[in-house]
């Protein structure tokens, strides 16, 4: 059984940075497609960004240039510049697996909160 662990989040003022973690065990990270959503109160869970077994990432379009997804091994980061107060969210970290047979593999953490605020 797959777990996933968020680590990083904090206050930070507007214009600043925060680096969020997220540690994989149970599973082999590598070969799941990875991803970081975002859910702000009273709003839909909505992709941050994601990474495919073969590295290549993907972000929502509105994130492009300020958000950095990364992974290393059993670790995926998400380092976060300029930061606005409408990025304050809860943010959670995903790994998703389509087997063959049809046999899918959904792990979410238990989220990180990031408040952007003076």
């Amino acid at each position: 059984q797959g777990q996933l662990v968020e680590s990083g989040g904090g206050l930070v003022q507007p214009g600043g940075s925060l680096r969020l973690s997220c540690v994989a065990s149970g599973i082999i990270a590598e070969i799941y497609k990875m991803g970081w959503y975002r859910q702000a109160p009273g709003k839909q869970r909505e992709l941050v960004a994601s990474v495919n077994g073969d590295g290549t990432t993907d972000y929502a379009d509105s994130l492009k240039g300020r958000f950095t997804l990364s992974r290393a091994k059993n670790t995926m980061y998400l380092q976060m510049n300029d930061l606005k107060p409408e990025d304050t969210a809860v943010y959670y970290c995903n790994a998703f697996r389509r087997r063959v047979g049809g046999i899918v593999n959904d792990y979410w953490g238990q989220g990180t909160q990031v408040t952007v605020s003076s």
